[in-house]
Order: C-alpha cells, then sequence, then structure tokens
C-alpha cells in the first residue's frame, strides 16, 4: 500500500471512529490512565539500552529528563533485546531500539503492553531509515523523539496535536519546528504528578533485570491491531491490540513528513 494510500485509509477509520467513540473533554494528556505500578514513590524504571552509539547521547539526555520528575526516575541499563530489530519487549521494563526499519513512514513508535490499566513491560523503536537522512539526522529531531516514544512508556499523551501550532516547549508537542520542543516541560512533569499520584499494593515494575520473552514484539502494522485515533493531520495515530482477558498491547505511531 502506497504513503498516500495509507495516509487516506486512517484517515477514514478516524472519521468512523469520531463517530462512534464517546468525545473526551478532558485537558489531561495521560494516555487512557494507564500506568506502571508501584508501591512507593518516586520510582525507577529500567530503560534497556539496544541502541548504537549514534543514539547514546540522546538516550542519556531523555533518560535525565525524565528522571527531574518527582515520582520517578529512570536508569540505563544493558538491553535485554536478542536483536534492536526485533526489540523484544522485557518485563518490568522499557527496551529501547533503533535500526533500520524501513520506507515504512515513521520516525518512532512506542508500545505498553497493560494488564487492566497497567503497564506490564514497553518498547520504543527509532528508525534510522529515516534518521539516516539529512531532514532527520539532526541533535533536534533526536532528541524530540527519543524523549516523545519514551514519556508515551510511562503512560502519557501529547499536549497537543496540531504540528503548526505554536511550539509548548514540550517534546510531548508534535511540531514541524522540533527547535524549543527537544525536552519535557513543567506540564509534563505535572501530568506525571497526577498520573502518579496514588500508590498501588503490587508492582509491575523489575527490581532486577528480566529476561526478554521468546515472544517477538509486534514489528509491523498489521501486528498493531486496531487504529484508535488519528492525530497531527495524520503524522500520528495510536493502536489498540487486544490480548484477552484484560490483556492489551498499544502502540503510538509518530510518522515522518
Amino acid at each position: 500500500m502506497s504513503r498516500l494510500s495509507r495516509r487516506m485509509l486512517i484517515l477514514v477509520s478516524a472519521l468512523t471512529l469520531a463517530m462512534t467513540l464517546p468525545v473526551s473533554v478532558s485537558a489531561s494528556h495521560s494516555w487512557g490512565g494507564y500506568h506502571w505500578a508501584r508501591t512507593a514513590n518516586p520510582f525507577t524504571l529500567k530503560l534497556g539500552d539496544n541502541v548504537t552509539s549514534a543514539w547514546d547521547t540522546y538516550l542519556a539526555t531523555t533518560s535525565s529528563d525524565w528522571s527531574a520528575s518527582d515520582v520517578l526516575d529512570t536508569t540505563i541499563v544493558a538491553g535485554g533485546s536478542r536483536s534492536a530489530k526485533l526489540c523484544n519487549a522485557t518485563t518490568g521494563q522499557v527496551q529501547v531500539c533503533n535500526a533500520k526499519y524501513g520506507n515504512n513512514g515513521w520516525l518512532g513508535v512506542a508500545s505498553i503492553w497493560a494488564s487492566g490499566g497497567h503497564i506490564t513491560k514497553a518498547t520504543v523503536k527509532l528508525n534510522d531509515t529515516y534518521f539516516n537522512t539529512a531532514d532527520y539526522n539532526k541533535p533536534a529531531w533526536r532528541n524530540l523523539v527519543s524523549c516523545q516514544e519514551v514519556g508515551h512508556t510511562f503512560g502519557l499523551g501529547h499536549q497537543d496535536e496540531t504540528f503548526n501550532n505554536p511550539n509548548l516547549g514540550s517534546c510531548m508537542d508534535y511540531t514541524n519546528d522540533p527547535g524549543t520542543n527537544q525536552h519535557p516541560n513543567r506540564h509534563d512533569y505535572d501530568e506525571l504528578g497526577i498520573i502518579y499520584g496514588h500508590l498501588d499494593l503490587t508492582t509491575t515494575v523489575a527490581s532486577s533485570p528480566a529476561i526478554a520473552p521468546a515472544a517477538r514484539a509486534p514489528a509491523a502494522d498489521a501486528a498493531w491491531g486496531r487504529l484508535m485515533q488519528v492525530t497531527n493531520h495524520g503524522h500520528g495515530a495510536w493502536y489498540l491490540r487486544d490480548l484477552g482477558a484484560g490483556n492489551v498491547i498499544l502502540t503510538h505511531v509518530f510518522w515522518a513528513d
């Protein structure tokens, strides 16, 4: 399917969903209320490093930026995926990967596995097919996409989804000029405080390195499941894959321009 055809399909699907789904009036940019279960704040979430040296400094910046939150810290650990291309999920952690995923239209993809309302594992994929081009091989774009996709794995959505609006100074804001949208802002940290403002009786956060499961993580559009929403005039979307028994995989997609 051509990229134009895919965009048309997404827009048609979005119109259909808009007529059938309830309208949310919340100003929150929580991603559906999904969050990691934990018994104390702040908690520490491990980011599995499956990235090449070209991404190491950006992953370090992303980890440092989000650790400024009052409710969570992140620490970079050895990657748990068998390969960056597969980017296998690891229970209790976020696996961050980069590879040449192909001319499939997306810059970055964040997926969360959830049981009930609790995130149990997550992955971030950064597409070098585009980041190796002159348009996107820039620090601002790398910081924005790395920061935003990892932010999704905490349960954050977007602050604004219209790409030509004035920048909000947040990596959770869509933009066609990432210069001032490379890091979280105060509103992102405040939203994390709301999302994690309660404690749970159990935890889904790994306290020690876990072993990557044998199952392959979704790697293609078909594996993302059902399109739930189109954002940023077709430059973004999120999908839901129902695994049954209250278990789902949710995927945010950041399309290239």
